[in-house]
């Protein structure tokens, strides 16, 4: 029995995509683990209404924006 493979068993290997796991094998290395894809922050699940405070989203030096719907139908009392 030999432990070289054959020009049959190369190929059977790259149609079967496993021959970089098996050059990896012979090499002896480890593959990298890929890294996670960064995540989006997600926006505050909360909010806190000031009265007499500039509209949400807003800044003295921005522009102001339309109003913001979302304070009204989660804050009444505001």
């Amino acid at each position: 029995m030999s432990s070289e493979p054959t020009i049959e068993d190369v190929a059977a290997m790259r149609a079967d995509g496993s021959l970089r796991e098996y050059f990896q094998y012979l090499t002896g290395r480890v593959p990298a683990q890929p890294k996670p894809a960064a995540a989006e922050p997600e926006p505050p699940a909360y909010h806190i209404p000031r009265k007499g405070a500039w509209p949400c989203g807003t800044a003295p030096s921005g522009s102001t924006p339309p109003p913001c719907t979302d304070c009204a139908t989660h804050h009444p009392a505001s």
